[in-house]
């Protein structure tokens, strides 16, 4: 059969031109050919060398990238364009199929109108994109031509009377029509940018967003198609692979979606909103947000309603496979798929837009309130702060928790008008199908969602639970870390760990509940489309006798339930989310009308008049030119409504001089210094500063140091400079406030972060470091309120000297000091005397000793008791303090790098293994994972196969049953329907068992492994030894048991149900449709192939994003507590608006990383939803074409379709789990980690048993050749010590620090590896003995005392060993019966978490009384005295010396006056004995090191 352009028959008329050239159809037809050949042609040639310099070009930034007028109605016009023109093609091979010959006429125009179609977009983005407007000549030529073409033809087929019947007619119309449009805005860019016609072209700019390199969030300024596809963001995901996503790559938000800019708009909704009503806050939102949103419902509801064209499809194509006849059917058939197909596209696309735009307006939102909460923290009222209606963790949860909940609220608010659209359309069109069994169907559905609900209410409840117990859990496991040392050196370990166990045990009960709802919840997922589907035909084949049950009937339907029973699952989160988002809101509106500081801000000048029945002070005779710094005149001040807390303040801060505010605690005296900062509620009065209007807004910034010092998270340096660089003023202040020595001490001296998180500084470092910052910024005025309180009497009077009286004075800064230390008078200018909220006196030293003499004696008194004796030196011990913790960090630092570097060596460092290591999902971690789960793991793996077997089983009987039964009405039919129909419901029954089996032993495995894992954990944790906690740090270990923990308890379950669902899911359609229709095994190859690599690169990327969101989020929420607990500071420094400044740049990079997550999971799914739409495409025009050829009977091509839909749902589901899967392994691979470590050898060469019950009787210790190290790998600590200490020796260690001291008492309870000689203590080698029975005979009393949350009983006696009156004994002993004997409860009185509510030589003597409940015979004192202060310490010694009398006590002394009194003294120094003999012995001798660090102790 021979080709020809107006066909080959004979007879033909196609070349007949008697009436005229432009009546013959055929040659109108070529005419039409001529513009779309002239544009490929002259377009052609410019791509290419287009492209060609652009290759070579270095790339362009996307700066250029400006669109033209008119851009995306071109885009959406030329995708309408193509459709028609798919359709007309489609229409030409149909037509041409009932005519013999062939007629390229009808479809070859078409085609190459497609082509010139593609390559006019093609050939405009790149103009748009190298912004050359000129070459659009082309295009306006284009067309031109193709719209007189297409009006001449259309024209003609009028003349002709061709009319709206015919297909071809409508088409060329709407083509002309399309024709008309494009050219219309080709125009409309002339006249917009001026290149033609126009003497000067206009001067066009890129957004201010896309002339910034940084921002790389390209969205909203793509075309069309890359916004729909998110082509844009091919780079960057595959980028990904080859380097990890940072904030650096992911650069700026655009300007549109930066906080600032959505919380201006918030702003502004709010102002007008504010006044109408209770539901203001609602209004104000929709008026800011509500645009978008309402672009993604109309997204949302388009996307929905083409979700219909599924199912309607496969009743048409199955339709047509027996009624009509096969050229008909043809005709019928394959549009139909290709109709699909596109419908399925489209649909994606809608709803995928729907996703990002609600998301997108969710983050605006989010960062919109976030900072609307900031600033109105800024001008909140202190009152509400410190009367605890307003804590951190409240305005905490404001910020993590209810912007959350109106994100989510956001996100899912289109399902919220679109699933009843939904419901509806899917009811309509059941009904149209199938009559009134379907309503049936639809009821069960409709009655099961309320139980849906229930069962999630519920779930929420089971989860509330599980939480207070897993953060009771949390709290003993932190203790029992904290306190490991001392629980292994007392050998409880076992105790701590059973109490652990037990609270473990009902937060598994709780999550037994939560495990049953959730399986219930998968089980009404999986069960009730079968039961609907089951129960719609059962009353289908009853009700009606003309049952229609044809194939295309019973997979339309089958499609329609699949659609219904998505919004209905839906439902039951949307309204949970729906009813938080109410509550927030509520929360949210509270807030923002509680009190604010900024009322005071208006100056309001209302002088008081009414005499003051205040007694004048005779002003200060330097002052003669009577400039006052700040005068407040008959204030009075509150917190609350209520008596003020300040009343009849009339007082004034002298220029340039130090003023003090004295006074008994709780007089007023911190209440002034706010009062006159604008802090305090004002009742009457006026506060002036500089003589200017009494407004607090006129004061300037002043510096401030409060009672509390409070620390920024952020380097020392920053602390106190506050980014505003002056070396010689840093050094200065450093200098006076005596930091240097600290600095030194810091790992990156002041560098070193410190804050919140990173290093615990001392309350006396913490307060010199707020001293520093008020000293350091450069401001006229510094108010210092009680700066002493922490600091011990040298450093006091180092500061009062170098500090306040040099520094400060020396330029002339006006100083307000509040404090308690009375010696200090002498220095000030002017004296604020206080006393229950009024000033009792104000003046001089010398008015005050003239006017009220009797106060000038008290203070007389107090100002020559130098409280110097009671005083010991705090700071050297804080520093020690510092020193040790800085030590310990370090070694663990150093320990890490060694092995980071061994690692380095062993394997090849090259980036791209670990790249590789990246990609490749931990199947380790997973095995893991399954074989903790023991004899359910077969159960579960078997179950799932059943099901989806049971369920392709269910579906194919459908299609077996349809097929046979088409022909209704007979008699037989009936009974045959019934046979049918009662292995359909056997068939139904068992697949709803088996869901419920899937689910439960989903939830039982998952529960299974949760149980198994931190039980190991715990007791692996517990038997590890000391060096693990000492390298590891504590944060690290304890989130093995919190996050980690979690994340196994209650997440990765569900991910592996959705996942082992989704794949097997996508397994059987794969293979029913290949059931099917062979052929189909040959287009999967391909498109197996780019799912394998979309989800590859997807994984990687969408991993960093979520790790970048996590980590983005904490330093935001810090940063909201550290503002709310230095509220005062800031607003006295004025820094405002540099806070306001951070909090934007947090919740930037932020929303940013949410951004790209959300653009990465639309990327990934829609490119899935596109590989389905391809299967279905595939499929169908495989199995209409087996049908036509191969006579396959419809039942199959109707459960071919039915499953080839249902992969697009599922293929993305099975990626984005996937990805999830793998991010939450992690955890498990983290606890394995830990699981690794080898325990402490507990075993012995003894046995329990065989040790004698007494041992150790006399306590007599021989040490020979001893060489003890930390680790195998670390160099010895020890070396070869020999000692002998007789029985009931008291013995004193001493030496620096680092000398071995600590090592040495460690040694006796093997807590630390003698890998030489030996230490025999009553003639046992001590290496024998099992180490459980060793350390529980001897006691220990350490440097830092550790109580335990629980009993005073508890504290002395975990085993409840001792009765009563062993207990009593053991605190009279150490000085505490009378302390104890006071509080509720006696024994039973409760201690804090650490043991808070003692001080800490209280704390430290419970440990004494504790060391002699054990009453064995050898005492080890580790240093206990170093925190103690002096009185505390003679109570020890004296203790030590009389009850110990009879034992042996080994004392490691850091003072050395302990040791005085001591039988025996050992020195030593680098791990051996330096001097070893009585102590008179060694001071005796000129030379003695013990000499000399005795004379420097004193």
């Amino acid at each position: 059969m021979s080709l020809a352009f107006c066909g080959n028959e004979n007879n033909s008329l196609a070349y007949n031109v008697d009436r005229g050239v432009l009546n013959n159809g055929c040659f109108l037809d070529a005419l039409n050919v001529v513009p779309h050949i002239f544009l490929l042609f002259i377009t052609f040639p410019i791509l290419f060398i287009g492209w060609g310099s652009q290759s070579s070009k270095v790339h362009i930034h996307h700066s250029t990238w400006l669109h033209f007028p008119g851009h995306n109605l071109r885009w959406l016009l030329t995708f309408i364009l193509l459709f028609v023109l798919v359709c007309e093609i489609a229409e030409g091979i149909v037509s041409d199929g009932f005519t013999q010959s062939l007629h390229l006429h009808l479809y070859m125009p078409a085609g190459l109108a497609f082509m010139a179609g593609i390559t006019s977009i093609i050939y405009y983005h790149n103009i748009e994109t190298s912004n050359f407007p000129k070459l659009l000549l082309a295009l306006l030529f284009y067309w031109v031509l193709a719209f007189l073409m297409k009006t001449i033809k259309f024209a003609k087929y009028t003349e002709h009377s061709v009319g709206l019947r015919q297909l071809r007619y409508c088409i060329t119309g709407l083509l002309a029509l399309l024709y008309g449009l494009l050219l219309a805005v080709e125009i409309n860019v002339i006249l917009g940018r001026r290149y033609l016609c126009f003497t000067e072209a206009t001067e066009v700019k890129p957004p201010e967003d896309l002339q910034d390199l940084g921002v790389r969030f390209l969205q909203p300024f793509v075309n069309l198609l890359s916004k729909a596809t998110y082509w844009w963001m091919n780079t960057f995901i595959t980028a990904a692979h080859c380097r990890p996503i940072d904030l650096k790559v992911i650069g700026k938000l655009p300007i549109a979606m930066r906080a600032l800019t959505n919380y201006l708009k918030l702003r502004k909704a709010f102002e007008s909103q504010r006044v109408k009503g209770p539901k203001w806050i609602w209004r104000a939102l929709r008026q800011a947000f509500g645009r978008p949103l309402i672009i993604s419902i109309t997204f949302r509801f388009l996307a929905d309603l083409l979700g219909f064209a599924g199912p309607l499809c496969i009743s048409g194509i199955l339709l047509g496979v027996y009624f009509i006849s096969s050229q008909e059917f043809l005709a019928n058939a394959y549009v139909l798929a290709v109709l699909l197909f596109f419908a399925l596209i489209l649909q994606r696309t809608f709803l995928q837009a729907s996703y990002y735009v609600a998301i997108e307006t969710g983050i605006n939102l989010r960062g919109a309130i976030q900072t609307k909460i900031y600033n109105k923290i800024m001008r909140l009222c202190t009152s509400n702060m410190s009367m605890g209606e307003l804590t951190v963790g409240q305005i905490c949860n404001l910020v993590a928790i209810d912007t959350n909940q109106l994100m989510w609220f956001f996100f899912l608010c289109p399902n919220l008008w679109a699933m009843p659209v939904q419901i509806i359309v899917g009811v309509i069109l059941l009904y149209y199908l199938l009559g009134i069994s379907a309503l049936i169907g639809a009821t069960v559905i409709a009655v099961l969602a309320p139980v849906q609900y229930f069962v999630a209410t519920k779930l929420s409840q089971a989860q509330k639970s599980t939480l207070e117990y897993s953060s009771e859990r949390l709290k003993k496991t932190n203790e029992l870390l904290r306190g490991i040392k001392l629980l292994k050196l007392y050998a409880w370990e076992h105790i701590f760990c059973h109490s652990v166990e037990e609270t473990r045990d009902k937060e598994l009960t709780s999550l037994q509940t939560f495990a049953l709802y959730t399986s219930i919840s998968i089980f009404m997922n999986a069960a009730i489309p079968i039961a609907a589907v089951l129960t719609t035909f059962v009353v289908h084949v009853h009700i009606s006798e003309e049952a229609d049950l044809s194939p295309a009937v019973a997979f339309a339907s089958l499609s329609l339930f699949h659609i219904l029973v998505t919004p209905l699952f839906l439902l039951s989160s949307v309204v949970r989310s729906t009813v938080k988002a109410l509550v927030s809101a509520q929360k949210l509106s509270e807030f923002f009308s509680s009190d604010e500081i900024g009322d005071e801000q208006e100056p309001n000048a209302t002088m008081p008049t009414g005499p003051s029945n205040h007694k004048t002070i005779p002003s200060c005779p330097r002052n003669h030119n009577n400039k006052y710094q700040a005068v407040i005149t008959s204030g009075y001040f509150t917190w609350t409504d209520g008596t003020p807390t300040l009343s009849n303040i009339n007082s004034k801060v002298p220029f340039g001089q130090l003023t003090m505010i004295v006074g008994q605690v709780g007089c007023g005296k911190s209440s002034l210094l706010l009062a006159a900062l604008g802090e305090m509620q004002r009742v009457s009065g006026t506060v002036t500063w500089n003589m200017s209007e009494p407004a607090v807004e006129a004061r300037g910034s002043v510096a401030y140091a409060s009672q509390k010092p409070w620390l920024l998270n952020a380097t020392l340096v920053e602390n106190i400079t506050f980014e505003i660089w002056n070396r010689i003023r840093y050094k200065a202040v450093i200098e006076a406030c005596s930091l240097q020595p600290d600095i030194d001490i810091l790992p990156q001296g002041d560098l070193t972060e410190i804050g919140e998180r990173g290093i615990i500084l001392s309350g006396g470092q913490r307060q010199r470091i707020g001293v520093a910052r008020a000293l350091y910024q450069q401001t006229n005025v510094v108010l210092l309120d009680d700066p002493f309180s922490a600091l011990d009497i040298h450093l006091s009077d180092h500061l009062m000297q170098e500090g306040i009286c040099k520094l400060l004075r020396e330029e002339k800064r006006t100083v307000v000091l509040v404090t308690h230390k009375l010696q200090y008078l002498p220095h000030a200018d002017w004296i604020i005397a206080m006393k229950d909220g009024t000033i009792q006196t104000e003046g001089t030293l010398k008015d005050i000793q003239n006017s009220d003499p009797k106060l000038f004696e008290q203070w007389k008194t107090l100002m020559h008791r130098q409280d110097g004796e009671f005083e010991k030196s705090m700071t050297v011990l804080e520093r020690k303090n510092l020193r040790r913790a800085m030590y310990s960090k370090e070694a663990a630092k150093t320990e890490e790098e060694h092995e980071e570097e061994s690692v380095e060596s062993e394997v090849d460092d090259s980036l791209s293994q670990a790249m590789r290591h990246r990609t490749t999902i931990p199947w380790r971690s997973c095995g893991v994972y399954l074989s903790s789960a023991g004899l359910l793991l077969p159960l579960l793996l078997l179950s799932q196969l059943f099901k989806h077997t049971l369920m392709v089983a269910i579906d194919y009987w459908l299609a077996h049953w349809t097929s046979h039964v088409i022909t209704p009405g007979d008699a037989s039919s009936t009974e045959i329907h019934s046979w049918y129909l009662s292995v359909f419901s056997v068939l139904c029954c068992l697949g709803i068992v088996l869901c419920l089996v899937t689910s439960v032993a989903v939830e039982w495995t998952g529960l299974r492994v949760a149980k198994e894992l931190h039980h190991n954990l715990l007791s692996k944790i517990i038997l590890a030894p000391m060096r693990l906690f000492e390298t590891t740090p504590l944060g690290n270990i304890l989130n093995r048991f919190s996050s980690d923990t979690n994340t196994i308890d209650q997440h990765i379950p569900a991910t592996l149900e959705c996942l082992s669902r989704s794949t097997l899911l996508c397994v059987s359609a794969l293979g029913v449709i290949s059931y099917v229709t062979p052929v189909f095994l040959i287009a999967l190859v391909p498109l197996a192939i780019a799912c394998y690599f979309i989800q590859k690169y997807f994984r990687v990327a969408s991993r960093d994003l979520q790790q970048l969101e996590d980590s983005t989020q904490l330093p935001l929420l810090s940063h909201f507590s550290e503002t709310v607990e230095g509220l005062t500071t800031i607003r006295a420094f004025r820094y405002e608006s540099r806070f306001r400044q951070r909090l934007l740049e947090y919740t930037d990079a932020n929303n940013i990383a949410s951004l790209f997550l959300t653009a990465a999971n639309r990327w990934l799914e829609v490119r899935m939803e596109y590989v389905g739409a391809c299967v279905v495409l595939i499929a169908a025009v495989a199995s209409i074409s087996n049908s036509l050829y191969n006579h396959l009977s419809t039942g199959l091509v109707g459960l071919g379709l039915t499953y080839a839909l249902m992969v697009s749902n599922y293929l993305n589901w099975m990626v984005r789990n996937l990805a999830d899967m793998e991010v939450q392994l992690g955890s498990v691979k983290r606890i394995n980690g830990l699981l690794k470590t080898e325990p402490e050898n507990y075993e012995g060469l003894m046995a329990a048993s065989q040790v004698p019950d007494g041992w150790p009787r006399q306590g007599e210790i021989q040490i020979q050749n001893l060489s003890v190290r930390y680790d195998t790998t670390l160099k010895p600590v020890l070396k070869q010590v020999n000692a002998h200490i007789s029985p009931g020796q008291k013995v004193g260690i001493c030496g620096r620090t680092g000398s071995g001291k600590s090592s040495f008492s460690l040694a006796f309870f093997r807590m630390v590896d003698m890998f030489e000689g030996r230490i025999i203590i009553d003639d046992i080698d001590i290496a024998k003995l099992p180490l459980q029975t060793l350390r529980s005979r001897f006691s220990i009393i350490l440097q830092d005392p550790i109580l335990f949350s629980g009993t005073i009983r508890f504290n002395l006696d975990p085993e409840m060993k001792a009765t009563d009156d062993m207990l009593w004994e053991a605190l009279e002993i150490a000085q505490l019966k009378p302390v104890v004997k006071t509080l509720p409860g006696g024994l039973d009185a409760m201690v804090t978490e650490g043991g808070e509510n003692f001080s800490q030589g209280q704390r430290q003597l419970f440990c004494l009384a504790r060391a002699f409940v054990r009453k064995s015979s050898i005492l080890i004192m580790d240093e206990a005295t170093a925190s103690i202060d002096m009185a505390t310490e003679s109570i020890l010694q004296k203790v030590v010396m009389t009850a110990f009398a009879d034992r042996t006590v080994v004392t490691i002394a850091h003072r050395v006056h302990t040791i005085l009194n001591a039988d025996l003294v050992i020195v030593m120094k680098r791990g051996i004995i330096l001097e070893y003999d009585r102590p008179q012995a060694l001071l005796e001798k000129e030379d003695s090191v013990f000499a000399a660090f005795v004379k420097a102790d004193k």
